[in-house]
């Protein structure tokens, strides 16, 4: 709940919002912008001010395309250690998720860190164990460190990595969405800084601000937008001043350098998009595992989805949630179809835990 002296800003930053009569769409890229928004209630609140906000391709899990969850499957069935995050091991894949696959005796492990499955590869030097590593900037530092480490011999990367600003260039270049201004995710500006946005604004004319995670970095990023927009501005504004510094993280950007180079790659919703992809660089080869494994991923096939799922749609910024019609009854966090459902950034798994919160809009604004 907001405290007194939250609830007086967050009044106060929603009249001046209101003030500048904008009529705008915005979008953030952050699963827990998406969270924020929907659990304090904060979309009525904005929406009434007359400032529409999409979810876009912000949540890593979700993004993380058919294919790369069945090159896992292929190699946890090929009798490796399959090594992944919880929610990455329940997304569905063909006839069930990398958890199933323990009934047919496949060793899939749930782990927290990327530490717990090089430990795995320690203790059992006569297994090989794949981490399927999945993220944003925000994780591909530790993923990076752990290589720069030697890990063990029977231990390799199946790298589901991707960059964010590419895919930001992606949406501004399609004509789907009419979109006034980016929310940008200050989780992964935390590591990449402030200035890869820039281009963005230059280009493509579209205000941004980078947002922490409170109600009230959300509201104030918004009504950052919408002075830039009500200005006929179009740059970038760091709200989420206390931790995102104009040049990031310098250190971890160089790890990463180090270990990864960009390449094509596809992302569930989307086409390829160019350089959007951490691919690890052939100096780690003998710890990369679609060149270790090669000859068991080549020929990947991708059956054609007939579920109805609209995890696609959502990730444009095209639907809703409750616009699926598989929301919330054949699709449920207990029985999800689509990773969206999966995630906890995942903005139907967000959806079907918060709804429409109404009751926190009502408190503020007593």
């Amino acid at each position: 709940m907001f405290r007194f002296r939250d609830k007086e800003l967050a009044n106060q930053t929603l009249r001046r919002l209101k003030s500048l009569d904008v009529n705008a769409q915005f979008m953030h890229v952050c699963g827990t912008h998406q969270d924020t928004l929907v659990r304090f209630g904060l979309e009525e609140m904005i929406h009434d001010c007359g400032v529409r906000i999409r979810q876009g391709p912000g949540c890593p899990v979700c993004v993380t395309t058919q294919k790369e969850f069945i090159e896992a499957e292929l190699l946890a069935r090929k009798g490796f250690t399959l090594a992944a995050f919880g929610d990455v091991s329940r997304v569905p894949v063909r006839n069930g998720s990398l958890l199933d696959l323990r009934t047919e005796k496949c060793d899939v492990r749930v782990v927290y860190s990327i530490t717990d499955a090089v430990e795995i590869a320690r203790d059992k030097p006569e297994k090989e164990v794949i981490f399927m590593a999945v993220g944003f900037e925000t994780t591909a530092p530790s993923t990076a460190v752990t290589l720069l480490n030697e890990p063990p011999v029977n231990f390799s990367i199946l790298s589901c990595h991707r960059y964010v600003p590419p895919i930001l260039k992606a949406l501004l270049n399609t004509s789907e969405l009419n979109l006034d201004g980016l929310i940008e995710p200050g989780h992964v500006s935390t590591v990449i800084g402030v200035h890869p946005y820039e281009e963005l604004s230059i280009n493509y004319e579209v205000p941004q601000v980078i947002a922490g995670f409170e109600p009230l970095d959300v509201l104030m990023a918004v009504y950052m937008l919408a002075l830039q927009v009500s200005h006929g501005e179009a740059k970038v504004e760091n709200e989420y001043r206390r931790t995102v510094n104009y040049d990031g993280n310098k250190k971890a950007l160089k790890i990463m350098d180090r270990v990864f180079e960009p390449c094509d790659t596809d992302w569930r919703g989307f086409s390829q998009v160019s350089k959007s992809g951490m691919k690890i660089k052939k100096k780690f080869q003998d710890h990369d595992a679609r060149r270790k494994f090669e000859e068991i991923l080549e020929n990947v096939e991708v059956p054609t989805d007939k579920k109805m799922c609209r995890c696609g749609d959502l990730l444009r910024g095209l639907a809703e949630p409750t616009d699926c019609k598989l929301f919330g009854t054949a699709c449920t966090p207990s029985n999800p179809i689509g990773p969206c459902m999966v995630s906890i950034e995942g903005s139907c798994n967000i959806e079907y835990k918060y709804g429409r919160n109404k009751n926190l809009s009502n408190f503020i604004r007593k």
